[in-house]
């Protein structure tokens, strides 16, 4: 049986409760919320322009949702994967919920077998991919072909299909971080949609490589040299990838996050301190990916670990105006005192645990240290409800949405609604394409 067989029979397998469904929920309003504030950015701005120039339909849709999605850098994130599955998996399904007269219930354990897909090939891939390629776009069309299929009652056959022709999509490097570009949202939504495609494309019988994953032409053969296919399969009777996934607080990569945590409690302790120097201890894949010491762009400044530690430590806290210009021009003397280093400690413990030191020494020879071993965020640091309720408040607040508080409970409320398409929900999403999406989507 091939390793693609094998990832359908697990998912199929598992049985969806309650509690698995209410934890979907909770991702659906985080996604939900980020694509809304998405809006509010220049780069969600030419997305929208680009989506309302045509008419809408449901790949278009899907594309759309998942890229702006991705633009705050605030969505979740599958900790040992690397993969953020809910701006892929979650605007396909919100893509059909649309067109298909489909319920709430249904929506929700789509999502959930969606991460499963994703997150579980995500874990396969092995470090050197992530060098190169970005997870989320490489591994995010399974999880969406995955999706689609369970919306579309696809038979194992035909979801093995999908899964091939998903996987003969996969793509996304990592060069656009050289020069802050946009193309990471190109990722997400190309990921959403090449998923969509795949999946229907299988219900009409179109095939895809059963051997997609292990095969010596395939996906680990192409783009992952030390892959670890053992990975895909373990724990088949585990809980479900969606309780191990994280949900970010900052609106920054996350792999500056556990070091954003510990320098604010710092903030606090260093009392006004003229700070002489400060050592960050970090994984291997943070400098990688976060290394950046003097941002041009407020991209550039979501992806340096300096500016975010710095930024912590000035402002105790970091929110949307952290990476704007003038946010860069203020801490910047504070962010070449910053030196990375890998702590092999912290790095033993990645990806299961995303953990991060900050020394600070003071001109006054004083040091002060403070250690996390998870990114708040993390199962193992979760967010309590209030806390989630607040971050998707806040997003929606910045996205422009009025009463916001209503919206949050009402998406909660998603495994009682009969019809997503007849359901106020999709008044939210009318208002997030200023009245458009709803008046021009073919249904």
């Amino acid at each position: 049986m091939t390793l693609t067989a094998q990832l359908i029979e697990l998912i199929e397998s598992k049985a969806i409760g309650k509690k698995d469904s209410e934890v979907a929920s909770w991702f659906v309003l985080d996604a939900i919320a980020n694509f809304i504030a998405g809006r509010n950015s220049e780069q969600g701005r030419i997305l929208e322009g680009w989506y309302l120039d045509e008419p809408a339909e449901t790949s278009r849709t899907a594309f759309w949702i998942g890229a702006s999605m991705h633009i705050q850098e605030v969505d979740d994130l599958h900790r040992q994967s690397v993969v953020h599955p809910g701006c892929v998996v979650i605007p396909t399904v919100l893509a059909l919920g649309m067109r298909e007269d489909i319920s709430g219930l249904q929506m929700l354990e789509a999502v959930v077998k969606g991460f499963e897909a994703c997150t579980r090939i995500g874990n396969s891939v092995g470090p050197a991919h992530y060098k190169i390629w970005h997870n989320t776009a490489t591994c995010g069309p399974f999880g969406a072909a995955y999706a689609a299929g369970t919306l579309f009652g696809l038979e194992k056959e035909q979801f093995r299909d999908a899964l091939g022709n998903a996987g003969t999509q996969s793509s996304g490097l990592w060069e656009f971080s050289e020069n802050g570009a946009m193309s990471k949202h190109l990722h997400a939504g190309r990921a959403g949609q090449s998923g969509l495609l795949s999946a229907e494309l299988a219900k009409l019988g179109f095939s895809g490589s059963p051997t997609i994953l292990e095969g010596k032409r395939g996906f680990y053969a192409a783009c992952c040299p030390d892959a670890d296919p053992d990975a895909l399969l373990v724990d088949p009777e585990g809980s479900w990838q969606i309780h191990k996934t994280s949900i970010k607080p900052w609106p920054c990569c996350r792999h500056t996050h556990p070091a954003i945590d510990a320098a604010l409690e710092l903030s606090s302790k260093l009392d006004g301190g003229n700070i002489e120097s400060i050592e960050l201890g970090v994984t291997q894949a943070t400098i990688d990916v976060c290394d950046k010491p003097t941002p041009e762009t407020l991209y550039d400044a979501k992806f340096s670990l300096q500016h975010c530690v710095s930024v912590a430590i000035v402002d105790g806290q970091v929110g949307f105006d952290a990476f704007e210009s003038d946010a860069r021009q203020r801490v910047s003397k504070m962010a070449i005192k910053i030196s990375l280093e890998r702590n092999e400690e912290i790095e033993k413990a990645y990806p299961n645990a995303w953990g991060a030191e900050v020394k600070v020494k003071l001109t006054n020879g004083k040091k002060f240290s403070v250690r996390r071993k998870h990114a708040k965020g993390d199962p193992d640091a979760p967010l309590s409800p209030t806390e989630f309720k607040e971050k998707a408040t806040m997003l929606f607040r910045f996205g422009g949405v009025s009463e916001p508080e209503a919206w949050v409970e009402r998406i909660l409320k998603l495994d009682r609604v009969s019809s997503f398409r007849d359901s106020q929900l999709i008044d939210l999403l009318d208002v997030s394409a200023n009245g458009s999406m709803g008046k021009s989507f073919k249904i």
